[in-house]
């Protein structure tokens, strides 16, 4: 009986954020929707509900607008909105806000249907309200680390332009036409900037604020020094390629060193957890003292606490910065 309400349980939750999806979030009019996002029109956003005869107002926009008012301060949208471009997520930070809640209700609901236990609701609504925020990093660094990837060929572009008499905004628009994603629209980006009136030196730093990668700020320092006291711009880009090859190099070489280290720490994290759930499935009254007993609360406490601080000195161990 609990298998079929935990597939049923499944099932209703996969059709309702598809659902949600399909209706509230991307609707048909993708292009309409982008343009109005861009376009800012404040006199649709102070518009009052109550004011608003005989149109369609999404449930999605009225939760966004109390999202944005009772949640997101000034400050926290900023950093949300730099957070969600860095991933290159298509969302508002009250979506992820709405999401995060989605996540947090969904994953501790799941979990109070398998456990069948109070206990496991908290825990289950904790790794829900985290999931988000893991994705939203875990995705941050795949987007730095594939511009890092294609940032050498990306300034032997540039290079090779300069050298060719292009200026360095069509430096930059050889690269736009060359290059693949992320460069590619991170690049784009810089250009539209710079064609809207803003300096190459910020539109360059708000590139670096969106791609937070070292290499990258080692061609940004060398280019606004350039401007400033001038010198050949193609033969210091050049050093900076070796530079950041020779970096990648040594990082792939140390990713090898390390993968036994860092295998063993994941094993560490991941191995009680496992093996506890297991052994719950298998045989709950044998276990399930654990969580019964303030002394095997105890121990499951101080197990929890020592194998993250196993992780995290192994991650420590294993991570070398060049």
């Amino acid at each position: 009986m609990i298998s079929l309400l935990i597939l049923f349980f499944l099932l209703t939750s996969t059709f309702f954020f598809w659902f949600f999806f399909r209706i509230f979030i991307r609707p048909e009019n993708k292009l309409q929707s982008r343009m109005q996002h861009y376009l800012s029109i404040e006199e649709k956003e102070k518009v009052s509900l109550e004011k608003v005869d005989g149109k369609q107002i999404s449930l999605l926009k009225v939760m966004n607008e109390r999202i944005q008012k009772k949640v997101l301060t000034k400050e926290k949208n900023n950093r949300l909105e730099l957070k969600i471009a860095q991933a290159g997520l298509p969302l508002k930070p009250e979506e992820y806000i709405l999401f995060q809640w989605i996540l947090t209700a969904l994953i501790g609901g799941i979990f109070y249907l398998i456990m069948g236990n109070l206990l496991f609701l908290p825990v289950g609504s904790v790794i829900g309200f985290l999931m988000p925020k893991w994705f939203l990093r875990k995705k941050q660094r795949e987007r730095v680390s594939k511009f890092n990837e294609g940032l050498a060929d990306m300034i032997t572009t540039i290079v090779g332009s300069l050298r060719a008499g292009f200026s360095f905004p069509q430096a930059l628009k050889s690269v736009a036409e060359e290059a693949a994603s992320p460069i590619k629209e991170e690049i784009d980006y810089v250009i539209k900037e710079m064609q809207f009136g803003k300096g190459i030196e910020d539109a360059l730093k708000d590139l670096y604020e969106r791609m937070p990668s070292e290499d990258l700020d080692l061609m940004i320092q060398a280019i606004l020094i350039q401007r400033q006291v001038g010198g050949n711009l193609a033969t210091v880009l050049d050093k900076i390629i070796e530079t950041i090859r020779d970096r990648t190099k040594i990082q792939r070489q140390i990713t090898t060193l390390t993968a036994q280290g860092r295998l063993s720490g994941y094993v560490i994290a991941l191995l009680p957890v496992i093996l506890g759930f297991l052994l719950y499935l298998i045989q709950p009254g044998y276990i399930g003292g654990l969580f019964h007993n303030p002394i095997g609360l105890a121990m499951v406490g101080a197990g929890v606490i020592s194998g993250v601080i196993g992780f995290i000195l192994i991650k420590k161990i294993t991570t070398i910065e060049v």
